[in-house]
Formats: structure tokens, C-alpha cells, sequence
């Protein structure tokens, strides 16, 4: 454990990992913000972290304009990461893999909620195109279409990016500029009324902040109990495959959504496959244990039905990771608590967390550095939502 180099900040930050990061990242960025930093993560080296189990995608095909918005900003962001991080020259140029997401639809109902999404996305500028089965198929003739209606597709800012080169930079950069990251567990945290005094750490230290950040991915609700503050987040598995084909496609495969829940695309001269089990409970923060039965009861032959040149596939690797799961509404919960000034939520992305990385960890910086939402404005993903029993509707979630 490492201990602060002061016994004060301006702000903690409970969670190095993605959004940790970004929240530092974004306000030393931030010309409205100079205070002082401390981001205290349990684990430096993030193994069993959202962060390092991602598959970095990226999709504007949401049903609510906000999502679209902040996904768009997330492909601005990618496609210039030297030019946000100001011109530095050892920052690497990401390149974003626009294959796309392919929503496939089985029931004409679900091609009617297709349709729509697509009118909400092609009015506010994403490039999603509503295909019959015929089209798709003329597109992407290896895909098995017997069963299929329609689809969603879209080739413009839409597929998957190099997420922890992003990550990396983010906690660098935020470094260089006067961030201080220590190995250490906040264990406590001393609220008077309507604020959080100091936070106490595992090696005994007792902090006093201006500002607490709840960006302990899947942890979320530990960190928030120890304000007095409930959450409805908690950690659920996902499993991701990456397998080789004997006989590959000849063309790149879409990010495709298959009616029965299993995903699939091409992932470099491989192919990435993943889905959730179906029966969907929470799991302990430690469980990343795999069942290796999903792969052979339900991925491999919903992969080999969609693509019949999958039938004959090897499997390279696995990994189960968590989702930081939001169980009110499986969107993310972002600003200050209602009743608890100080305390600020970035939480509970549900699968999200990667592609809203860039937008939601600048809007935080702007709320703490300003009060107020500055870009985009993020109140529909308050914590007051929860507390009125109001979902944030998002109908295209995976």
C-alpha cells in the first residue's frame, strides 16, 4: 500500500481503471479546474478490472438522443486522440474499425422497432440504414437470412477501437499533469449531513476532500455504502470467445446482434463471439470463473446457424469479465447524489462504460470544476431518477 503525499485534496477519486482515469484526465484538462487530485485504486496492475476484459466497441445505434450524442463525441474523440491530447507526439493515432453494428430481426415487431430507432438516429446525424433481409443478404451473403426480417447497419463511426491504448494515455497523461495515483482501498468515509469530510484508507490514513468520485466499476455499491448511499449496481458476468475460422469470410463481419442474444465480429484475423448467460444473476466480485458450456451449448451453434462457414471453428481464447450492471433502468448513473453534494456517481454502464468513456469522464470534470454540465447535458442520467422511480429509457441495449 502507498500512502498520499498530502492529507488534503480536492478531489479522490475511488477507482483508477477506465473512468477513474478519464474523470482525472478530463479535469486537469478542465481551465475552470485547479485543485488537487488523488485517485486510490485497490489493484495497479487492473487485471480483473471492466477495463481489461472490454471488446472496445463502439455504436451510435441507441434509441435515446443522448446515447447517440455521447457516442458520437466518443468517435470524434478516438479518431483524433493526438489533437485532444494535445498534440503530443508520442501519443499513437487510434484508428476506429467502422464494421458496424448489424441488428438482426427475427419478428416483424422487432423490425418495427428497428425502423424506428433508425429515424431517431438518422435524425441526429448517425448514418444507421434500415435493410430488408434481401439487402443484408446481397451485402453480406454469408449470412444465413432463412429465419431474419429486416436489420439495422450502420458503416460511419461504428465498430471497435483500441480502448486500452486510450485508458493508458488518460492515466499517463493525468499523471504528468499532477495526478496522483497511489496503491491503496478506501475503506471508510466520514459524512457530516450533507457531505463527505474525508475518506480513511486501508493503511490507516484519513484524508480530508473536497470532492469524492465513485468510480469503482462493479464495486460500486461498496464504495457508495461507506457514504450512506444505495445503488442499484452490482457485477454481472459476461463471456467473450475469440475463435479462428478453417474456412474465414471474405469480407469483414459486422458487429452482428443476433436475435438469440449471441454477438459475434471480426476481431483482426480472428473472430470475437459473446453473450450473456441466461440466467443473468449477479455474481461475486471475484467469480471469473468460465462455463465452457456456454460456448458449446449456445454460442457455437447460434454462430454456425447465422454463418454457416462457422460450422468448422476453433476456439483461441475465453475470458469472462463483469459488467457494472445497473438493475434500475441499465443506464449510467452520472453527477452528484441528490441529498450528498460531494458525492459524485460515475457508475453503472451496463456494457456501456468504454464507448461513453470520453463524454460522460469530461461532463464529471465539468460538473465538479463548474456545477454544471458545460457540452452535453447528462441530467437525464442523475441518481434523482432513482430516487423519483423514473427509468431512463433505452430500448437497445445489449
Amino acid at each position: 500500500m502507498q500512502a498520499p503525499q498530502k492529507n488534503s485534496y480536492d478531489v479522490v477519486i475511488v477507482g483508477g481503471a477506465m473512468y477513474g482515469s478519464s474523470v482525472a484526465w478530463w479535469l486537469t484538462e478542465n481551465a475552470d479546474f485547479n485543485g488537487t487530485i488523488l485517485v486510490v485504486e485497490k489493484d495497479p496492475t487492473y487485471e480483473f478490472t471492466s477495463t481489461s476484459h472490454t471488446n472496445s466497441c463502439m455504436r451510435q445505434q441507441f434509441s435515446a438522443p443522448i446515447n447517440i450524442k455521447i457516442s458520437q463525441f466518443a468517435a470524434d474523440f478516438v479518431k483524433n486522440f493526438r489533437a485532444y491530447m494535445g498534440g503530443d507526439t508520442r501519443v499513437p493515432h487510434l484508428a476506429l474499425q467502422s464494421y458496424g453494428y448489424m441488428y438482426l430481426a427475427d419478428t416483424e415487431a422487432f423490425a418495427q422497432n428497428l425502423r424506428e430507432a433508425q429515424k431517431v438516429q438518422q435524425a441526429h446525424g448517425a448514418g444507421t440504414k434500415h435493410m430488408t433481409a434481401a439487402e443484408i443478404k446481397a451485402a453480406y451473403p454469408f449470412y444465413n437470412m432463412d429465419d431474419i426480417v429486416a436489420g439495422n447497419h450502420n458503416l460511419i463511426d461504428e465498430g471497435y477501437f483500441d480502448g486500452n491504448t486510450l485508458f493508458d494515455w488518460w492515466k499517463r497523461s493525468a499523471r504528468e499533469r499532477g495526478a496522483e495515483y497511489v496503491h491503496n482501498q478506501v475503506v471508510a468515509m466520514s459524512r457530516v449531513n450533507d457531505r463527505i469530510e474525508s475518506v480513511t484508507l486501508a493503511s490507516g490514513e484519513v484524508i480530508a476532500c473536497g470532492t469524492v468520485v465513485n468510480a469503482s466499476g462493479p464495486r460500486a455499491v461498496l464504495t457508495s455504502r461507506m457514504a450512506g448511499i444505495e445503488i442499484p449496481v452490482e457485477p454481472r458476468k459476461r463471456y467473450t470467445f475469440i475463435f479462428q475460422a478453417e474456412d474465414p469470410l471474405d469480407r469483414d463481419l459486422p458487429l452482428t446482434i443476433d436475435p438469440s442474444g449471441v454477438h459475434m465480429r471480426t476481431d483482426g484475423t480472428y473472430y470475437l463471439a459473446g453473450c450473456p448467460p441466461d440466467d443473468d444473476p449477479a455474481v461475486d466480485y471475484d467469480d471469473f470463473v468460465q462455463d465452457h458450456a456456454i460456448w458449446e451449448e449456445k454460442v457455437w451453434p447460434v454462430l454456425a446457424h447465422r454463418v454457416p462457414q462457422f460450422e468448422r471453428i476453433r476456439l483461441v481464447n475465453s475470458w469472462a469479465g463483469h459488467y457494472a450492471y445497473n438493475t434500475f433502468d441499465q443506464n449510467a448513473i452520472i453527477g452528484p447524489h441528490n441529498a450528498v453534494s460531494n458525492f459524485i456517481f460515475v457508475n453503472g454502464f451496463s456494457g456501456h462504460g468504454f464507448q461513453q468513456s470520453p463524454a460522460l469522464g469530461r461532463g464529471v470534470a465539468e460538473w465538479i470544476a463548474t456545477g454544471a454540465f458545460q457540452t452535453l447535458d447528462l441530467t437525464p442520467f442523475a441518481f434523482d431518477r432513482i430516487v423519483r422511480g423514473q427509468k431512463f429509457v433505452e430500448k437497445a441495449v445489449i
